[in-house]
């Protein structure tokens, strides 16, 4: 097996883009990421209920909505680098060619 590198759900250094380079899916820091994934995502349906809740209260302030926006943001910011992550470490469909994915009509 090739080692292959995994996009990991917390940033590096300066905010970059952080990898992890291993031959073990099950080994101790690809679990720890798959934990961390799991709570962002868990933590972002949370954020997002509560933000409904706060759109279909007409008490909210302005204030209380940009907390909710920014906290949404956030949690998109970490389901985009989740999604991002899983789907590099999906295989390619045997027979496909990358290329001829956007030339195809729908």
């Amino acid at each position: 097996m090739s080692e292959e590198l995994r996009l990991l759900p917390w940033p590096g250094p300066n905010g970059q883009r952080a990898y992890l380079s291993t031959e073990d899916p099950n080994g101790f820091l690809s679990r720890l990421a798959d934990d961390l994934e799991t709570v962002q995502l868990m933590t972002g349906a949370e954020v997002l209920a509560h933000a409904r809740r706060m759109l279909d209260d007409s008490r909210a302030s302005s204030g209380e909505l940009r907390y909710a926006v920014r906290r949404l943001a956030e949690c998109l910011d970490d389901a985009l680098r989740v999604a991002d992550s899983r789907g590099g470490r999906l295989p390619e469909p045997e027979g496909d060619d990358p290329a001829e994915r956007h030339t195809q009509p729908l």
